[in-house]
């Protein structure tokens, strides 16, 4: 009768009871509309034991915003039952299944109260014998700035509904607070509050964009020329360029009897340091490579904190790759090859990087040198508001390069959005001045029998990715962002123009000291 009139499956129902100690309460169903509730008041009499009970519902307010940081709840599995043996947690409840719900689930979710009651023959209370209040959770106070979050958020979307999904990060340079993090697409946590319907997450799991995937930490990709600033750097290091090094660039770099092209198939003529990052010349960087070999430039990205976990405090956190001659051997039972450190050498080949991997980087050149690790909770607060833990900025390292060297670097960056040839000058801004480089990451190419008609535009899913990261202002930086567009294409032609509205948006609402005027 229950399980016609309030739609259940009553086979799944008897199986739950089944397996469900004797004297244990059964959660039968969440979340139920008004007349189920009223349909079991009204029948008490012929339901005994079947009780309604109001219960605390998560709501989260600003429903997709940050959605994979946040997390969701789920009801806990008879698997996470047997295993963490705590008889704080029973059949029914609801636990964090994902992100900061699930990290600090053990401070969030509080204590439970009880009531025991008298009850007669059929089920029906007559009296309290025995009752516990329940104890609210902990408070999280996160880092994230929500006018930021709702801006990058209407950004990322924008470029979803073009089927172009990705993630951006925003960080304070100075320490380590993510202010802004996004993943597209995303997904609402309060279809999880009060239980999601087999069919809800039948649709999310078998999505072809994935997106319960956190792209900012677990999506991993290769970062293009975004990583010509590991090789300038790891150049500049090693003493085998100068920043006034002179390389002519024909549109090619010849390798034995392999061609390897620059962007540019006229060529980009003769280079020195700042105009090959300015203008990304690829042949100016498959020299340094080959000059340096894959175990140096991998030295050095190391040292950019590539190739290992950020520590940022969200679960299965993505190392990236940073692929060196050992690297090869061991998993691919092969010898490094010359050619592959022409590929690595701007960002291609083997190599993988994570957003938030992209964000410290590009912080550590900004800052001049400093990783700082990333942290998305500043505290912790009791129910009533008194301070539980504090987090504060913490250094990781060093980058351990000659201060010039990286001055080098940055005013080539400087130049890549406020100069005449620069690749990211959709990124610009007329009184704050944006530092940053372009990216394009490969993807897989169109099959022979897929050719295109002439004047017929690439179909989105066989477009390149889109990279940029970024600093600002140039003297004294607040910001690091990092953003990805999945086949968006040049990185400066989609991925600059979001970090240009980020960063205006920003400094609009908190203008920096030397800032006087209108962005």
């Amino acid at each position: 009768k229950l399980a016609q009139r309030i739609s259940l499956d009553q086979e799944k129902l008897k199986k739950k009871i089944a397996q469900t100690k004797s004297f244990k309460e059964v959660l039968i169903k969440g979340d139920i509309p008004r007349e189920e509730v009223a349909f079991v008041e009204e029948n008490n009499m012929s339901l005994p034991g079947i009780r309604i009970r109001a219960e605390p519902l998560r709501n989260y307010v600003f429903n997709n915003l940050a959605s994979h940081t946040l997390g969701y709840l789920g009801e806990i599995s008879k698997a996470s039952l047997e295993r963490l043996k705590d008889p704080a947690y029973r059949q029914g409840d609801f636990v964090g299944k994902n992100g900061l719900e699930n990290i600090y689930e053990s401070l969030l979710r509080g204590k439970k109260g009880y009531k025991e009651v008298e009850v007669d023959v059929s089920g029906r209370e007559l009296k309290t014998l025995r009752k516990l209040s329940p104890e609210s959770g902990n408070n999280l106070i996160l880092t994230l700035d929500v006018k930021i979050q709702e801006e990058l958020e209407k950004l990322m979307t924008e470029t979803a509904e073009q089927n172009m999904n990705g993630s951006v990060v925003v960080m304070k340079v100075q320490t380590g607070e993510i202010i802004a993090i996004t993943s597209k697409p995303s997904f609402d946590p309060n279809k999880f509050a009060a239980g999601i319907s087999t069919r809800n997450w039948r649709d999310l799991v078998t999505d072809e964009w994935h997106p319960l995937q956190n792209r900012s930490i677990h999506g991993q990709y290769p970062p293009g020329s975004t990583y010509k600033i590991v090789t300038a750097i790891a150049g500049l290091g090693e003493g085998v360029i100068k920043p006034d090094t002179s390389i002519f660039c024909p549109g090619h770099f010849e390798l034995g009897r392999g061609r390897y092209r620059c962007w540019k198939k006229s060529g980009h003529g003769f280079m020195n340091l700042h105009d090959a990052l300015v203008q990304s010349c690829d042949v100016y960087f498959y020299t340094i490579g080959h000059r340096l070999g894959i175990d140096t430039i991998a030295k050095y990205a190391k040292r950019f904190g590539l190739g290992r976990s950020t520590r940022l405090g969200l679960s299965r956190e993505k190392k990236g790759l940073v692929p060196t001659t050992q690297w090869k051997l061991l998993n691919k039972k092969e010898p490094w090859l010359l050619g592959e450190t022409i590929s690595a050498s701007i960002g291609q080949g083997f190599n993988l990087v994570t957003p938030i991997q992209q964000v410290i980087m590009m912080a550590a050149v900004a800052n001049r040198g400093i990783l700082l690790k990333p942290y998305l909770v500043k505290r912790i607060e009791g129910p009533e508001g008194q301070l539980r833990q504090e987090f504060f900025p913490e250094i990781i390292g060093q980058i351990g390069v000659d201060p010039d060297h990286l001055e080098q670097v940055r005013m080539a960056l400087r130049d890549v959005v406020n100069g005449a040839r620069g690749t990211g000058k959709k990124s610009r801004l007329k009184n704050i001045i944006v530092s940053g480089k372009t990216g394009t990451s490969q993807v897989v190419r169109m099959k022979s029998d897929e050719e295109l008609e002439k004047g017929e535009a690439i179909p989105v899913k066989y477009r390149d990715h889109a990279w940029f990261v970024a600093f600002a202002p140039y003297e004294k930086p607040v910001l690091a962002v990092a953003i990805i567009v999945e086949h968006g294409g040049h990185g400066g032609a989609t991925a600059g123009p979001i970090a240009g509205k980020i960063f205006k948006k920003y400094f609009k609402l908190y203008p920096p000291p030397s800032s006087a005027q209108p962005l």
